[in-house]
């Protein structure tokens, strides 16, 4: 979490709580939900640095409005994660606050973002241990939000919200008693100019603070061997569907992506690269940038899919390639949800541009899109001798993370959650045997020639002195 970032210290926001009054405070915190008003009015209570008495908080937590209208928040140093165990809501459509449930304080940032409306909590090492229906609440101007881990180190809440909104205030209260450390943040209603003003103040501040994002070491020049790039989707605070069920695709793709890699490993004939090895968001470009950046021949993105409940009922794997437009509407529909990755983790997304429209990029990307079309049909034909597949099984549409215009790319939809036949499979590790045997025998395929040629040449260096005796 940067702290470079010049700040204007807001009194009103800065708590010094002592004695019975900071068990006050945590009482109109707590329950806010019965009498919002007077909670906003005392709970934001400033008491002057003069009130200090030997009955100091342990730690000292200020809370610091910057110059665009986000929030940073400081803390006492700790060892190991924080850990989130609640949240909760109070308040109507001009005024909602937000209460989160810490075993200790924490530090934060809070700003906004746009298209569409959200407010972006990043909390720094904490772990949520939340209902999993805490995400589906909603009451005033929060309509839904959600939690998990952003980066190392680094948590994050996303709260959609119904309309542009200002964070009013942002600020933790130590732990006190039986009470635990609380997290609170106020929003207030805005007008379209003042929210869109804020979300682009608080963008440049945050992109001249921030630090590089650290990728994974391209392959190395002298092996020969073909990188593979398996990429599982979601993850972090995009759990990715849960088709109605305890289970989250995040944590099944990631699953079967270890399995495949320890797989591929074992051939020896492969450099294996993924995007994500744990529960930690990765954003779709940066998947695109990992893949290129190792020089990937060959880019798996791994998903499953599911149906909204009165939609019908659908079953069984596919397999997608890029393309401008979808071979059919379901094709549309999954590219445009799985496109929302981005902006389910609250990214910006008003920076991005389209690729180069450059004529060798093209080229290069129709050399391409042919070889992801046979990697396509080397990966139908395998699964379909050994896991049950969609009815079409062979579909493309445009997918945000098969755009590198240099590597042959397909995304793998392994099934649907929604169906409880698929989501049976999707959960045991014996169809994950199989469908992850699919995907390594389509891979042999895909690279056979090379492969071959590549050891009889390693064969040709080897075994040239012997084949000339007497030299």
């Amino acid at each position: 979490m940067d702290d470079t970032a010049p700040q204007i210290p807001a009194p009103s926001a800065r708590l010094v709580a002592y004695g019975p009054i900071r068990r006050l405070l945590h009482g109109l915190a707590r329950g806010c939900g019965r009498a919002l008003a007077p909670c906003l009015t005392l709970g934001l209570l400033a008491l002057p640095a003069s009130a200090a008495t030997e009955e100091a908080m342990p730690a000292q937590v200020s809370a610091d409005a910057q110059a665009d209208g986000s929030h940073h928040i400081t803390s006492g140093g700790a060892t190991g994660p924080a850990i989130a165990h609640d949240a909760r809501l109070a308040g109507d459509g001009v005024r909602t606050r937000m209460i989160v449930d810490l075993d200790r304080t924490v530090e934060i940032r809070a700003f906004t973002l746009s298209n569409p409306y959200r407010v972006v909590l990043d909390l720094k090492d904490v772990t949520f241990r939340m209902e999993p229906e805490a995400g589906q609440r909603k009451r005033g101007l929060v309509s839904a939000y959600r939690y998990g881990v952003f980066a190392p180190g680094k948590a994050r809440m996303v709260l959609d919200v119904t309309g542009p909104v200002a964070i009013d205030k942002a600020f933790i209260l130590d732990a006190i008693e039986d009470q635990p450390a609380r997290l609170v943040v106020d929003l207030v209603q805005t007008d379209d100019e003042s929210f869109t003003k804020a979300v682009a103040d608080s963008a440049a501040l945050r992109a001249e603070s921030a630090p590089a994002h650290p990728q994974p070491g391209p392959a190395a020049e002298e092996d020969g061997r073909p990188v593979v790039v398996l990429d599982p989707g979601h993850g972090g605070i995009d759990s990715g569907t849960t088709g109605y069920s305890a289970y989250t695709e995040k944590s099944i793709v990631l699953e079967t992506a270890l399995a495949l890699r320890d797989k591929l490993e074992r051939t020896g004939a492969y450099r294996v690269v993924l995007t994500r090895s744990t529960d930690t968001f990765v954003a779709l470009g940066e998947r695109v940038n990992i893949a290129r950046k190792n020089k990937a021949d060959l880019f798996i993105s791994i998903h499953a899919d599911a149906l909204a409940r009165n939609d019908g009922q659908a079953r069984g794997a596919s397999v997608y390639t890029l393309s401008e437009k979808a071979s059919d509407t379901d094709a549309a529909r999954l590219a445009e949800q799985e496109n929302k990755a981005d902006l389910i983790a609250g990214i910006n997304l008003s920076d991005e541009t389209d690729a180069v429209a450059d004529i060798l990029v093209e080229l290069a990307h129709r050399e391409t899109r042919n070889f992801s079309a046979r990697f396509a049909h080397e990966l139908v034909g395998s699964m379909k001798n050994r896991v049950n597949t969609h009815r079409i099984p062979l579909r493309s549409a445009g997918f945000r993370v098969l755009r590198a215009h240099d590597v042959p790319s397909v995304l793998v939809e392994l099934g649907y959650m929604s169906s409880p036949e698929d989501l049976k499979q999707l959960t045991s590790e014996v169809w994950r045997d199989r469908m992850t045997d699919a995907l390594l025998e389509a891979t042999n395929r895909f690279f056979a020639d090379r492969i071959a040629t590549a050891a009889q040449d390693r064969t040709d260096t080897t075994g040239s002195i012997a084949a000339r005796p007497g030299g």
